[in-house]
């Protein structure tokens, strides 16, 4: 009886604790473009380091280049070192406010992917609606080459 009794408040306490859920592990854990993500923001000494697998998630979901968004959050933020709004992706010039920086990332995304003045378009493109700085499409596109050179690195590591 003893034993019941201990294993039914072992049950209550985990439900209690973690209700209805059970620990996951990230679809993203053996993911390569996380660790080369990370470690692009970290050497960058940005703290998006922080949210590097909700950009992948982000832009996976929405079928974006994985390395589009973390580029342009190093030009318009640093990589969220400054920004306002939670807006470290100088979405509107950081007038556009986000419920979060989370939030921020993921809405971007859909805008990029979907809005119908993005999504028709090449990167080039996309990258020149976005910010229409001449130089900005190169930026963006050496940052990504950079992530790019990251994952390779990483792939002959392994």
């Amino acid at each position: 009886m003893r034993t019941v009794v201990l294993l039914v408040g072992l049950v209550g306490l985990r439900t209690a604790v973690n209700p209805g859920q059970q620990a996951t592990v990230s679809p993203y854990h053996n993911d390569p473009r996380l660790a080369a993500l990370k470690g692009f923001f970290q050497a960058l000494d940005s703290p998006a380091a922080d949210l590097a697998e909700e950009f992948l998630v982000a832009a996976d979901h929405e079928g974006l280049d994985w390395r589009l968004l973390p580029s342009i959050a190093i030009l318009e933020s640093g990589g969220g070192k400054e920004f306002s709004n939670n807006n470290i992706l100088g979405w509107d010039s950081c007038r556009q406010s986000f419920p979060s920086v989370r939030a921020g990332i993921h809405i971007v995304a859909a805008r990029l992917a979907r809005s119908t003045f993005y999504r028709d378009k090449d990167l080039a493109a996309k990258l020149a609606a976005y910010n229409p700085n001449a130089e900005y499409p190169l930026h963006v596109k050496r940052l990504m080459a950079r992530l790019a050179a990251r994952l390779e690195q990483a792939a002959q590591i392994d």
